[in-house]
Order: C-alpha cells, then sequence, then structure tokens
C-alpha cells in the first residue's frame, strides 16, 4: 500500500499534466478483456470519470467482440474474420446492433452514472453521428494474388458530424459511443470500434486517442524488451508490409494514421488489462504502452 506521502508524490508528479491537459478531448476506445472483467471495467470507467472531474473532456468508443460472439454463438451463427475485420451479413448485423446498441452501450452509461458520473449512450445513426460506405478490402488467395473480399454490412467512415458529441461534453456529460454507423442511403452498418474512434478524435480534433487492448503495445519482435515506447507514422506502413504488425492489431495501427493524418496530436495504444493503465500512460513521466507520433 502507498504511504500518504507516496500518494502526495503521485499527485504532484500528475499535476503539471492535469494543467497542460485541462480542457482538452480524449477520445478512448474502450474493448478488450477490460470490457468482460468486472473490476478492471471498474477501474477503468472511475479513471475516465476521474479524468472528467479534473477538467479534459473524455468521449468513448466502445467496442464488444467477445459479448457479440458469445450471442452469436447463442443464435447458432459462426463468427467470420478477414484481416481483423467482422465479416458481416443481415442475420450478424442484427445481433451485432441489439448487442452493442443495446446491452453494451448501456450497460456502460449505467455504471459511469452509478459511479458519479454523467453518461449519454449514443450510435453512429444518432444525429448522423457517424455517415458511412460499405468497406472493400482485398486479400491474397494461395497463388498470391490479390482478391476481393465481400465483408457484407461492414462500414468504412466517410464523415463524422461531431457537433452533438460537443454540445454533450460542454454540459457535463461523458459521450458513449457504439460503433455502428448509417450510409447516405439509410443502410445500418458494423464498422471497427477502433476506426471510429479514429475518425472521431479527427473530426473532433482531439488532444489524444488512446486504444485500451488485450496486448501491452507493439511489439517489433519476440518478447516483452521489444515492446516500442515510440513510433512514428512513417514507420507503421512498413511495419505491417513486413508482417510485424498483424491480425487485429492492423485496425488499431490504421486508426492510429487516421488520427494522426487529422489533427489528433498522438496516439497511445496500451495494456487495459493492467489497472489503471490509462492513467499511467497520460499522467506519468514514463508511460506503459506505445505512443504514435506525427513523423
Amino acid at each position: 500500500m502507498l504511504s500518504a506521502l507516496e500518494k502526495a508524490n503521485v499527485l504532484t508528479e500528475a499535476l503539471p499534466y492535469i494543467q497542460k491537459f485541462a480542457g482538452k478531448t480524449i477520445v478512448i476506445k474502450y474493448g478488450g478483456h477490460a470490457m468482460v472483467n468486472p473490476e478492471l471495467e471498474e477501474l477503468v470507467l472511475k479513471d475516465i470519470i476521474l479524468m472528467k472531474l479534473v477538467g479534459m473532456n473524455p468521449v468513448i468508443v466502445h467496442g464488444g467482440g467477445p459479448i457479440i460472439d458469445k450471442w452469436l454463438e447463442k443464435v447458432d451463427i459462426k463468427a467470420r474474420f478477414v484481416n481483423g475485420l467482422r465479416i458481416t451479413d443481415e442475420a450478424t448485423m442484427e445481433v451485432v446492433e441489439m448487442v452493442l446498441v443495446g446491452k453494451v452501450n448501456k450497460g456502460i452509461v449505467n455504471l459511469i452514472n452509478r459511479f458519479g458520473g454523467k453518461a449519454v449512450g449514443l450510435c453512429g445513426k444518432d444525429g448522423n453521428l457517424v455517415i458511412a460506405e460499405k468497406k472493400q478490402v482485398t486479400v491474397k488467395n494461395q497463388a498470391g494474388e490479390e482478391t476481393f473480399q465481400d465483408l457484407g454490412l461492414v462500414g468504412e467512415v466517410v464523415k463524422v458530424n461531431p457537433e452533438i458529441i460537443q454540445k454533450l461534453t460542454e454540459e457535463g456529460y461523458i459521450p458513449v459511443v457504439s460503433p455502428v454507423g448509417v450510409s447516405s442511403g439509410g443502410e445500418t452498418l458494423n464498422i471497427n470500434a477502433d476506426y471510429v474512434a479514429g475518425a472521431l478524435g479527427g473530426a473532433l480534433k482531439a488532444h489524444k486517442l488512446v486504444l485500451l487492448t488485450d496486448v501491452e503495445g507493439i511489439y517489433l519482435g519476440e518478447g516483452r524488451e521489444s515492446l516500442a515506447s515510440r513510433l512514428t507514422a512513417s514507420e507503421i506502413p512498413r511495419l505491417i508490409q513486413e508482417g510485424v504488425i498483424k491480425g487485429g492489431m492492423i485496425p488499431k495501427v490504421e486508426s492510429c494514421l487516421a488520427a494522426l493524418e487529422k489533427g489528433v496530436e498522438n496516439v497511445h495504444i496500451v495494456d487495459g488489462r493492467k489497472p489503471h493503465s490509462m492513467l499511467l500512460e497520460i499522467f506519468t513521466n514514463e508511460g506503459i504502452g506505445t505512443m504514435v507520433v506525427k513523423g
């Protein structure tokens, strides 16, 4: 347990960061183990409430992949993925929307309110927050040729209209956003939460984008000693090409690049399984994850 003096030292170290970030928008992609472990969930949400109370404007974009998988299994629908993205037919889309917009989103809102914060739940349809179009991806076949892969009702963000988010933060609320968007023709689309977080961060000109994950950050090799504490945006495409960054980490780093390109100052990939990891990354000199910056 920390002594009273040690606690005071922690607060003193955090003070310049609190002063620096007061009034700044911090977009948080909330997902992974921190969503399904009740103890971690409580710690993360209380940390976000603390950020709001010290003058920041946190905005949450949540995922919910494991919870979606559980409900798909209940209705006998097999989950399928390409490059970390969920293939989404009409039946899957119904489950995704019900789970994300209903169960997961309102569960987070309820907890924040119960812990003493003020939260409002939204999805990309509300106020035309997230306009999207069907996402197209290419994959390599066994011959090494690139072919088109139809992902179904999977969206790619075209435009973000952040006015509703800005109004809520100005009124003291913590917005909680589900990554379900709408096309220009009114079609509901499933969007990877990392991409929504990056696009929303850019539209809000957020000071930081924090991605809570189930890994410590970006590894450049084998073993914990290969964890990169800082990378530049120009290094990311090469790491993807070389297979160093792969699978579910690809949407995360692509969202980093999109956010940086649209004006977010820096992006942090942080292990959400560690208690208070977000505060340690933002409010301490050392940090614990991978920070991606322009350059």
